[in-house]
């Protein structure tokens, strides 16, 4: 059987002060819970549990502990959800498992399909609360954005999404149900292997080929159902996605980077928007808490990062804010030394945003000066603009629970 990654890996030396602040993440993380992940006739979901919990889950069943590692292969490599057409599993047993268990998926309240092909799925789930989960397509391959939380805590000031409060965090079984959801949309059961698609590890084969813990929410406020959900994805035998095809984004939360880096390794994007932190502590309020020097040397301190494996940097041009040539020349200045790219993203309107697009000269030559010095900076082509599908548009009416 494989085992999990650890969750208990060495972490980079940090001071007393980083061990104590990642405690106090952890624990608000806990005032935001997510549901218990039952049905309402008493049937537990097994979609979100670790390998040893589906196991203790089989063994309190009578079963025997191979019996998990069955179970594992249908749900996450054949993506099967029906115990009755589970063929490894005997007929009296499959019964036994339909009376205590189902296999969820999250109900879809909508779905909208852009111009470009983006398609958009409003997720609800067992408490009525939802989000919004978004896949990207590209000629032979895809990434599928997920969620994280529903509402945010950050309210930068660009983002739909934090406009709307963060209402709780989404469980390890609803981070991995989006992917699989947009999975069965797609067709893309079982786990493919081969084909004319990506040719690395975890990409061969498939349209949805890449993950992008980029949705509504902060990942790095719900690290431990994140970094669950992500070990599950990366499990070689289940869904088996490669940890170099997956890549989570944070607004700088410093403490929990090195933990990240350590536990799950997986790709670095940094939303950075400003280079002085007078204007981050505007657009991006979390700065106040961990400014661009703290961010800058987490960064260059994340464990993988290298010219292969670069720190992505997201910077939204917003017209007349962020945008001169002094900003890109600050911008190659503080990323000195570091193995980075920048997506450079043309603000995407909302309703109500303050803000407006660069101008395409400004675009042109903000790339332009960052290229130079050695920096790959793409301009983001927007994608699904039409259905607010694009970077920073998601939004859902979910609100937080009136106190009892």
């Amino acid at each position: 059987m494989n085992a999990f990654p650890p969750h208990q890996r060495s972490l980079p030396p940090a001071d007393g002060m980083t061990e104590a602040e990642r405690a106090r993440i952890l624990a608000k993380a806990a005032l935001f819970p997510p549901p218990p992940m039952v049905d309402a006739d008493g049937r537990r979901d097994l979609l979100g549990l670790s390998r040893a919990e589906l196991e203790a889950e089989m063994v309190a069943l009578g079963e025997k502990p191979f019996r998990a590692r069955q179970l594992w292969h249908w749900i996450y490599h054949q993506g099967e959800r029906d115990f009755a057409r589970m063929s490894t599993i005997a007929r009296p047993t499959q019964a036994k498992l339909a009376e205590r268990f189902v296999i969820g998926r999250p109900a879809i309240a909508a779905e909208q399909t852009s111009q470009d092909g983006t398609r958009k799925w409003l997720f609800s789930w067992r408490d009525g609360q939802q989000v919004e989960t978004v896949f990207i397509p590209e000629e032979d391959r895809g990434a599928v954005c997920i969620s994280t939380q529903v509402g945010c805590t950050l309210s930068c000031r660009f983002c739909h999404t934090g406009t709307q409060k963060l209402v709780r965090n989404l469980g390890a079984a609803e981070i991995v149900g989006q992917f699989m959801a947009a999975r069965d949309a797609y067709g893309e059961w079982p786990t493919p292997k081969g084909g004319s698609g990506n040719k690395d590890a975890g990409g061969e084969g498939r349209l949805l080929s890449n993950i992008v813990v980029m949705g509504m929410g902060e990942p790095l406020y719900n690290y431990e159902n994140v970094a669950k959900a992500l070990t599950i994805i990366m499990d070689h035998e289940g869904i088996g996605l490669s940890r170099r095809r997956i890549t989570l984004s944070t607004s700088g939360v410093v403490p929990m980077m090195d933990k990240c880096g350590a536990e799950l390794g997986v790709n670095l994007a940094v939303s950075l928007h400003a280079v002085t932190d007078d204007l981050r502590d505007e657009l991006v309020p979390l700065n106040r808490k961990y400014p661009i020097a703290e961010l800058l040397a987490a960064c260059r301190r994340y464990p993988g990062a290298s010219n292969a494996r670069r720190i992505t940097f997201e910077y939204v041009m917003l017209r007349g804010v962020n945008d001169s040539e002094a900003d890109a020349r600050e911008l190659v200045r503080l990323l000195r030394g570091i193995p980075a790219k920048v997506n450079l993203i043309p603000f995407n309107p909302w309703p109500g945003s303050a803000y407006r697009t660069s101008t395409p000269e400004a675009l042109r030559r903000f790339a332009e000066i960052v290229n130079a010095a050695g920096y790959s900076s793409p301009i983001r082509r927007p994608r699904g603009r039409d259905i607010l599908a694009a970077c920073g548009q998601l939004k859902t009416e979910s609100e937080r629970a009136r106190r009892a």
